[in-house]
């Protein structure tokens, strides 16, 4: 098994584990948050004609059932693009990895990709929202602005942008890691799946950025 580091971050009171498979376990609530999984990209590639390997779907749910084994979450909460796109055969993992943990509670906040007919997720027993408040925490999939934020009561989790920290080496090196972005009243997850790209995202210096590198969670200075 490889060896992974995670670190713990104190947000309002709570407990968070910032997980190097670009998830968050929250203490308290026995949950995981993850953002972006995007099941049925790789399906909706490869109906274009566009080669991609067949077991990349599989991998994101391995990890996800490695993580359960691991915290014994009570919840996951899906933080928007949990399907990529309308139903084709990768559905059909998503299917049978959900018969593995009939128990678990599962949230999904829609996102943009989620355009697959609630019928299918209730069917599965997954709660939909558009957007949750947990505790101090409101569960959202896109970021909202700085004026929005103000209007908002609790602290926002999201995710869709698929943030990343870019960092320079002193050989000039340029390397952009996928980060978690948490500013005075907004939280920006790193997108789950692996088959997904990352934006170098605009923080300031009162953010707090944790990139992932290595299977190792490092807090940016």
């Amino acid at each position: 098994m490889v060896k992974t580091t995670a670190v713990t971050f104190h947000l309002l009171d709570q407990d968070l584990l910032l997980l190097p498979q670009k998830a968050i376990y929250w203490q308290q609530e026995k949950a995981l948050i993850v953002a972006d999984v995007h099941l049925g990209k790789v399906g909706h590639f490869r109906k274009a004609g566009i080669a991609v390997p067949r077991d990349m779907e599989q991998d994101d749910l391995a990890v996800l059932s490695d993580l359960i084994d691991e915290h014994k979450p009570k919840k996951i909460i899906f933080l928007g693009d949990l399907f990529h796109s309308d139903l084709n055969t990768d559905w059909d993992w998503f299917v049978l990895w959900r018969k593995h943990f009939p128990k678990l509670e599962l949230i999904l906040i829609r996102g943009n990709h989620d355009i697959i007919h609630d019928k299918h997720y209730l069917d599965l027993n997954v709660a939909l929202h558009d957007e949750l408040l947990i505790g101090p925490f409101v569960m959202l999939h896109h970021p909202l602005t700085d004026e929005a934020l103000e209007n908002v009561k609790g602290y926002v989790f999201c995710g869709h942008i698929h943030p990343g920290i870019s960092l320079s080496g002193r050989a000039r090196q340029h390397l952009t890691l996928p980060c978690f972005a948490f500013g005075d009243k907004q939280a920006i997850l790193p997108s789950f799946g692996k088959f997904t790209g990352r934006v170098a995202i605009r923080n300031r210096q009162t953010d707090r950025i944790f990139a992932i590198a290595q299977n190792k969670v490092i807090a940016i200075d």
